[in-house]
């Protein structure tokens, strides 16, 4: 178990990824220690004064205009907590978990929070201890902050509600009590600011993207291995055409894709066909998944510029200066999911259209379904069905999340960013769309092995036709094959598909 350093400098969410795998000990840099110490007195200093403070001494949302005493601003907190805990659904993953406790500890670190130092230190606790809150995926709509899941998460702090310790589920007080950690008593807005931020849309875009990067590059090798099963001209990759257009991830792919296919036997089998025109499909591969790189990078831009950011209300500045914002609200996590979905769905719905492709049958060289025997056997017909369903789910949950608001709060908070919904969504679609390159994967290796067996593949793709035929995926006859895509999906997601490659060549 490795320590991350949480401190007040920026750091990218590769550094966070980690988390979603497993425990990970973290610790605070003594600036950020002193800020958020600096901070809370601050706070204390403006309590003295009796001066009015949202979510300090008021209610909240539409009941801010409500003052409370003094003697019930523990009170007031503890009633936030547990009101706010309301989600709904099977929890959260636990690296997702994970990662909102980190999250939510990195934007302590800045010092605008005004939370005691123990109650930072009780997040580095719980994280070291790895207990984890038991927190329902449902009931955020990403502003004012992601209000349900956090109260969540300030549950099992406070020493109520379950947690996840030590492979088991058990009541928060016995996961601290067994890890020698007292819950926190909330004092004056510490309840408000648990509750108050995106760490949860933050954290599910950061799985996003960790998922993401794998099929971008997997994209690229199983549209290689089509190419060359389905007689297709490496020609049309040659990066020196693509740098005539000024699009990075289009260079990226098609340089992948061309290396991939060098050496390739399959390919020079077919030099002087004559066939010049394949289907966009396939001669536009790196435009398409070119395109989606590009997409990616963006949003990686904005989930790392969100996860360095302040995400508190109110804010408590160094001078003494109490105030609002909008800080919670997660729109742009929202837009960079949705976009980050729908250029994912593309992805997934080429790969399937080169999997029909391949079930046409090509000249005298490939039967129909890539069948030994088409008519007394199937081959791969129904694996193309399978994929098509998944890439038309794909297809209606690319509907953007953030352009569907809906009014909350009693109209308080009138337009909301639904950035956890874009990025549960989005996940639902990188599952879908490791499947269908898993689909691709089979049929085409399966294709090169049954019809193409005398000639060896590219230099890129030799490593893949090796590593699937050790796992018995390259076969002759009809056969079951959920587990042979499930297999294969779990290569995909291991990176061994892309590992496997980058031996031989570099895969960008």
């Amino acid at each position: 178990m490795g320590t991350q350093l949480i401190s007040q400098e920026s750091i990218s969410w590769q550094k966070l990824a980690p988390f979603l795998d497993g425990p990970i000990r973290v610790r605070l840099s003594p600036g950020a220690k002193n800020s958020i110490r600096e901070s809370n007195k601050v706070l204390k200093q403006i309590l003295k004064t009796k001066r009015k403070v949202y979510g300090v001494n008021t209610g909240f949302g539409k009941l801010s205009s409500v003052s409370i005493s003094v003697k019930d601003l523990k009170q007031l907190q503890l009633n936030l907590v547990r009101s706010h805990c309301c989600g709904i659904g099977t929890p959260l993953d636990l690296g997702v978990t994970r990662l909102m406790l980190v999250l939510k500890l990195m934007t302590y670190a800045k010092g605008y929070s005004g939370v005691r130092p123990k109650v930072a230190q009780l997040l580095v606790d719980m994280l070291n201890h790895d207990i984890l809150p038991i927190i329902p995926r449902k009931g955020s709509v990403g502003a004012s902050g992601d209000l349900a899941p956090l109260a969540h998460m300030a549950r099992g702090m406070i020493g109520e509600g379950d947690v996840h310790f030590q492979d088991r589920i058990v009541p928060a007080m016995i996961a601290l009590k067994e890890s020698n950690l007292n819950p926190i008593v909330l004092e004056a807005k510490e309840g408000l600011s648990l509750i108050n931020g995106t760490q949860v849309s933050v954290a599910l875009g950061i799985r996003s993207l960790a998922e993401a990067y794998i099929l971008l590059k997997t994209a690229d090798i199983s549209g290689a291995l089509t190419t060359e099963a389905s007689l297709s001209t490496r020609t049309v990759f040659n990066p020196k055409i693509h740098r005539l257009k000024k699009h990075k991830g289009q260079v990226q792919s098609a340089t992948n894709v061309y290396q991939m296919l060098n050496g390739s036997e399959i390919v020079k089998s077919h030099e002087d066909c004559g066939n010049i025109q394949d289907p966009y499909s396939i001669r536009c591969i790196p435009h398409v998944h070119g395109s989606s790189r590009e997409v990616y990078i963006n949003a990686e831009k904005i989930i790392d510029n969100e996860l360095n950011s302040v995400s508190d209300n109110p804010l408590i500045f160094p001078n003494g200066e109490v105030m609002n914002s909008g800080h919670f609200h997660a729109e742009p996590v929202a837009q960079a999911l949705d976009t980050l979905s729908i250029a994912m769905a593309e992805i997934g719905a080429i790969s399937e259209r080169r999997i029909n492709y391949l079930m046409k049958g090509i000249g005298d060289r490939i039967p129909m379904f890539a069948a030994v025997n088409p008519g007394l056997e199937s081959g791969f017909m129904l694996a193309q069905v399978a994929a098509a369903a998944l890439a038309s789910e794909n297809k209606t949950m690319a509907h953007p999340a953030s352009v569907d608001s809906i009014s909350t709060s009693a109209g308080q908070e009138d337009f909301v960013s639904m950035a956890p919904w874009a990025g549960r969504k989005c996940l639902r679609i990188l599952n879908n769309v490791r499947a269908i390159l898993a689909i691709e994967l089979l049929i085409a290796a399966n294709v090169n092995h049954r019809f193409h067996k005398k000639m060896s593949s590219g230099k890129g793709l030799v490593p893949v036709m090796s590593l699937l035929r050790r796992h018995h995926m390259l076969t002759i006859d009809d056969h079951p094959l959920s587990d042979d895509i499930e297999t294969i999906n779990d290569l995909i997601q291991s990176g061994k598909i892309v590992n496997s490659v980058s031996q031989y060549i570099n895969v960008l």
